[in-house]
């Protein structure tokens, strides 16, 4: 009945325990949701305002999506990366997820995943089809591949098309990218593609962010959308920007997309204009210090001379590493720590790791993201009491597992 290519896959863990929080939830545990990573905060008003305005748009969209939102994400991407992008670059998605999975299909060659890896990219690797080299990096590097790393997988058969996947701000490790030049000026020398995932790129907690695609715009494929800044991970819209020269690449994926989802739903297109047009510094930079002051909060109270952990720089993750042989697998380490504390984390094994190395991802957004944007102010110091007050689960959740982590 089943195909054997879909035999063995299980369901997205991100989504599997977000459901398994909600049913413990339900049965009246206290849990504390550090497994599942979205957005704490809520959408803009004024977006909200523009969806409910164009609740009666019931047309069909170009495939490609809305024109109006495509040159208004052109507009937007130009001005942050200094490089001229045209409407006709943006393919509009249900979710950047998707577009990702119709790149993979069209895709004939390799695909090379950098360990920490996010949940989906390997999976619809499978379901495309395409081989995988998995690049095994060292937190020294911020767990980013290094060029010569790359270079050796490529050398093994230049003869391959290759497909780099870089997410920075990374999920699961919190961090950024640091060697994009290095990784860049691989790239041009064995004409790799790069698709670079860019979902919590405005969520990096220093200024001047970068972008692979500064230096080598011609070989990046930019993926991002508004799940993440704008804390709409629900409205499913998601796009890449695609350069001139991979055009051949973005006719394919524009042909499947007339096949499949046919076009992102009509009232979220034309709301979506207003998130690239008007000016959400204000937003963006609250959501930025709260996620910074709490991450960093996890971050101190967490390392220890029995975790290893490295100080988040983006997004709302971190990646623990604890030092302990009381576990088989990191799985088994979790289910425990769940058991034991009613803290829910994901294995390091469902980002590539080895299922020995007893790495978590955790997600540091337990907690009402509305109520603290309230009660701060733009550019305003947050302090660990502001924390207690405001974002008590975290305070709760992470001294349990402290505890947990000094006892084993």
């Amino acid at each position: 009945m089943l195909k054997n290519i879909v035999k063995g896959l299980e369901p997205s863990s991100t989504l599997k325990i977000n459901e398994i929080s909600r049913q413990l939830e339900d049965k009246g545990e206290k849990i504390f949701k550090f497994g599942f990573g979205q957005s704490p905060f809520q959408i803009p008003p004024d977006i909200v305002n523009e969806l409910k305005n164009n609740a009666y748009q019931n047309k069909y969209l170009p495939m490609q999506g809305l024109k109006e939102l495509r040159e208004a994400v052109a507009k937007y991407t130009s001005i942050k990366k200094d490089y001229n992008y045209k409407f006709e670059n943006v393919i509009i998605g249900p979710g950047s997820k998707e577009l990702m999975f119709l790149l993979h299909v069209i895709f004939d060659g390799e695909i090379i995943l950098p360990v920490p890896s996010w949940v989906s990219y390997a999976p619809q690797a499978v379901l495309g089809r395409n081989k995988i080299q998995l690049i095994q990096t060292k937190r020294e590097n911020n767990w980013f591949p290094t060029g010569l790393e790359i270079e050796e997988v490529v050398l093994k058969d230049k003869n391959k098309n290759y497909l780099l996947f870089l997410n920075s701000p990374n999920n699961p490790s919190g961090q950024i990218c640091g060697n994009l030049k290095e990784i860049s000026e691989i790239a041009k020398k064995y004409n790799l593609i790069i698709l670079s995932d860019e979902i919590y790129s405005e969520l990096s907690f220093e200024e001047g962010f970068k972008s692979i695609s500064s230096f080598c715009p011609e070989k990046t494929i930019i993926s991002t959308g508004l799940s993440k800044w704008c804390g709409a991970g629900g409205w499913r819209l998601g796009y890449f920007i695609v350069p001139d020269s991979l055009s051949v690449l973005k006719n394919s994926i524009n042909v499947l997309a007339s096949e499949t989802f046919s076009a992102v739903s009509a009232p979220i297109q034309y709301a979506a204009i207003t998130a690239y047009t008007n000016n959400y510094s204000e937003y963006v930079n609250i959501s930025k210090n709260i996620l910074k002051a709490v991450g960093n909060y996890v971050y101190e109270k967490l390392k220890s001379n029995k975790i290893l952990i490295n100080k988040p720089q983006g997004g709302f993750y971190l990646m623990p590493e604890f030092l302990n042989k009381k576990f088989n697998t990191s799985l088994e380490m979790c289910d425990n720590i769940l058991k034991e504390t009613g803290v829910v984390l994901l294995p390091g094994s469902d980002f590539g790791f080895d299922k020995k190395k007893m790495l978590v991802r955790l997600s540091f957004t337990d907690f009402d993201g509305q109520n603290f944007m309230n009660q701060v102010q733009n550019g305003q110091k947050i302090d660990n009491s502001l924390i207690l007050k405001l974002a008590p689960k975290i305070v709760e959740g992470v001294d349990k597992l402290k505890k947990w982590s000094a006892s084993t």
